[in-house]
């Protein structure tokens, strides 16, 4: 047998498995409506991890920069509790894994609800609230507090300084690591099928489970990661490009 009748060979066992894999009563349609679930999960949970994320970094900043000269009283002691409450949170959320974090929201705080991708919206969202919260504390506390000090001395209030002051140098400081978050995000969500939802890793495992061919499933599977991946990866780095080219106006 030459080389070339093996190469032959090779590439007609493969040409059957691809086949068998994904033409085959159109299974590769399993792929395409995992890819979907794949990302609308990635979509929700990201807005909501930036939503929580604001706010838990809002808290925590405005408390480290107004404890020590808040008058004391009702306001000082409800901002310090949800200070602590945040701290709770970000640490909790932040030292355990994800996987955990999903199984106990799926099993125990919806045990009721048969809305997998509800649940794990809700489970990615929270858990990147809880990094998210820091990327936007950590670009919060990178603006000068001169910044601060010269908007209240035009007579703005806090919250005033906050959002038309601060909130616009935050977000183009920390905008490039929102979207690497949001990579990071992405691919978290491949466990998702723990808890039954049919995105793009559980679409791969079904195949593999009625073909009995782990290669060409799991293959593909991870090229199309990479390929959203390298994607996703191209616009952040688009999006780099533009912000350096605004700081050099």
């Amino acid at each position: 047998m030459t080389i070339l009748d093996g190469l032959s060979a090779w590439l007609s066992d493969l040409k059957a498995e691809f086949i068998l894999n994904f033409i085959d009563k159109n299974r590769w349609e399993m792929l395409v409506e995992g890819l979907q679930t794949t990302l609308l999960i990635a979509l929700f949970a990201c807005l909501l991890g930036i939503a929580i994320g604001v706010l838990v970094a809002v808290v925590r900043t405005t408390w480290e920069s107004t404890r020590l000269t808040m008058r004391r009283g009702p306001g000082r002691l409800a901002l310090s509790l949800l200070n602590r409450v945040c701290l709770l949170y970000t640490t909790v959320i932040r030292g355990t894994p994800v996987v955990v974090q999903l199984l106990i929201m799926y099993y125990i705080i919806f045990a009721s609800s048969n809305n997998g991708l509800m649940v794990a919206s809700l489970a990615f969202g929270i858990n990147s609230g809880a990094y998210v919260s820091e990327i936007i504390r950590s670009g919060i506390l990178s603006v000068d507090k001169g910044q601060m000090e010269a908007g209240r001395s035009l007579g703005m209030t806090y919250l005033q300084t906050m959002w038309k002051i601060i909130a616009p140098q935050v977000l183009k400081n920390v905008l490039p690591t929102l979207a690497n978050e949001f990579i990071a995000l992405l691919k978290e969500t491949s466990v998702a099928g723990y808890v039954a939802v049919a995105d793009l890793t559980f679409a791969g495992n079904r195949i593999r489970g009625v073909t009995y061919s782990p290669f060409m499933p799991l293959i593909a599977v991870a090229l199309i990661y990479l390929a959203v991946v390298m994607f996703f990866t191209w616009l952040v780095g688009k999006l780099e490009r533009r912000l350096r080219q605004g700081d050099n106006r």
